[in-house]
């Protein structure tokens, strides 16, 4: 075998010089700060905050709009820079938006139920903003698992909401094209719950990771040539910063969220059951905005598109937005067409 050695030599002299730049670069950077956008806390309950974006100018829609996010991740990807801020392009394009914080969680959180969430906590920050607007109905926004507990709420609830908008939302959970879809139908919930009691954030991080190991490659070996870049360096520690930062999921709405959803699919199969009443998605009535991503490695396209053809909507309409998971969020397209989009739509349906 032959090797070049001045080719190696001259590669290693590459990498090396890369990396004193990178150390350089990174010297430079004092702080990174995500969720920068601008706003106040206005509603609480136990460890559930809702906090208002704080606008300069009045709203185009005077009906506030109430996002909540998934629970494994923080909301601050949305929010992830000023350029790259699903929130700020909603405000911006005349939205007034209202956002829940679910929190961070510890053992004591172990017994909150998916009921707690949903008729408690949804369903207390809706009535605050109802009560605080002075209107009988609210826009409503979920992205993943937010939008699933958004879905459900609208199916309970359909008289407090004039709208519905899901980002990338499970609902049909009988797809097979998804490995994590697998996973959960042979995990013991019930010993996990039993004997952790409160999901480490960490865990549920690794199964996501093992979707494609090859991303937490790829994405280090596309840094290395953006090491003495500043601002591309910044943009790759933002969004690492906002994935290390896993909160806690209360062990028993795990239970059902896994067991219900993720298992038995009692959703769309018209099974599910929420404090003890039926939720029936022929009740979800209201105008519906459903976006998935087309090339989306964690929620399948067709566990987001099969919830269009079991709910009572007539008004209601489909967003594929080119891109994935993640990108419908921070992505250069999501805020030069999908922000906008949205915010036309929701404006339209006031």
């Amino acid at each position: 075998m032959n090797f070049n050695t001045t080719a190696i030599a001259e590669e290693l002299i590459s990498t090396t010089e890369k990396l004193a730049k990178g150390y350089k670069t990174l010297q430079a950077i004092e702080k990174v700060e995500i969720g920068t956008t601008k706003k106040e806390l206005v509603w609480s309950c136990d460890k559930i905050k809702m906090y208002h974006y704080t606008r300069e100018t009045p709203a185009k829609c005077a009906i506030p709009v109430l996002v909540s996010f998934a629970m494994l991740n923080r909301h601050d990807v949305l929010d992830l820079q000023p350029d790259r801020s699903l929130m700020k392009k909603l405000m911006d394009e005349g939205l007034d938006i209202y956002i829940m914080d679910w929190g961070y969680h510890n053992k004591s959180d172990r017994y909150l139920t998916m009921e707690d969430y949903i008729d408690v906590y949804m369903n207390g920050a809706v009535d605050f903003l109802r009560k605080r607007h002075n209107t009988p109905k609210i826009h409503k926004m979920g992205i993943c698992q937010g939008g699933t507990f958004s879905m459900i709420y609208a199916a309970l609830y359909p008289e407090k909401l004039q709208s519905l908008t899901t980002y990338v939302a499970p609902y049909d959970f009988s797809t097979t094209k998804c490995m994590l879809y697998k996973w959960t139908k042979y995990i013991d919930v019930d010993a996990m719950v039993d004997n952790i009691g409160t999901i480490p954030g960490e865990m549920v991080d690794g199964a996501f990771g093992m979707l494609k190991p090859s991303m937490n490659i790829s994405k280090y070996l596309g840094l290395m040539d953006s090491l003495e870049d500043r601002d591309k360096m910044l943009n790759f520690l933002r969004m690492e910063k906002w994935k290390s930062d896993l909160p806690a999921i209360p062990g028993e709405m795990y239970r059902k969220y896994i067991k219900d959803l993720f298992r038995d699919n009692k959703l769309i199969t018209g099974d599910f059951e929420l404090g003890g009443r039926k939720v029936n998605l022929k009740n979800v009535t209201m105008p519906f905005l459903n976006v998935y991503a087309t090339e989306d490695n964690i929620i399948p396209n067709e566990s987001t598109k099969n919830i269009m053809n079991v709910i009572g909507s007539k008004d209601k309409k489909e967003y594929p937005f080119p891109g994935g998971h993640i990108g419908v969020f921070v992505g250069t397209k999501s805020q030069k067409e999908l922000g906008p989009a949205v915010a036309k739509w929701v404006i339209e349906k006031s």
